[in-house]
Order: C-alpha cells, then structure tokens, then sequence
C-alpha cells in the first residue's frame, strides 16, 4: 500500500480543506460564517459546497429566518470518516523521512 493512499482528492483544495474542517469542529455552519472564516467569494464557496455535497460528504439545509434564506451546512458520517482517513493520510506522509 502507498503513502498516498488514502489521500482524498476531493480534498484537494484548502477550501474544501477549510470548509470540511470548520464543520469537524462545528456541528453545523451557514453560508455567511464559512464564507466569513475563508475568506472567499460567494460562488467561490457555492462552488466548492457543491463538491462536496456531490460526494455526500455535507448535507444543506436550506429554511427561511423571517423572510430571509438561510443555508446551513453539517458534516456527514461518511464526510467524517473520509475526511479524517485524509488527515490521517496526511499525517503519515509528514511522518515519513
């Protein structure tokens, strides 16, 4: 087996890494807060939660707040689990001289 492994393309990008990591330590996140932490544009982030909602690695909610939308964002177990088999992955290749 490879050092490389495990590594998750999907994971690739620091946004993605950045979103995937807010929601590991945060039981959910909105739109505003993830773009507030990034520092990203909104369709740079609409973007990136497209991935990875594509993979089924967070799931969306969408309600209102009084008459404004609100989008909510959660890691899923499967998100979970990929992603710290990813940072695990990580992890070993630093470890490796």
């Amino acid at each position: 087996m490879g050092i490389i492994e495990n590594i998750n393309k999907v994971f690739d990008h620091r946004i993605r890494l950045g979103i995937m990591s807010i929601l590991m330590v945060n039981d959910e996140a909105d739109f505003n807060r993830l773009k507030e932490l990034l520092d990203v544009t909104d369709g740079n982030l609409a973007s990136h939660i497209k991935a990875l909602e594509k993979e089924a690695y967070i799931l969306v909610e969408k309600q209102f707040i009084g008459r404004k939308p609100n989008t909510r964002y959660s890691s899923t177990a499967l998100g979970k689990k990929e992603f710290k088999k990813h940072i695990e992955a990580l992890e070993t290749l630093l470890r490796k001289k």
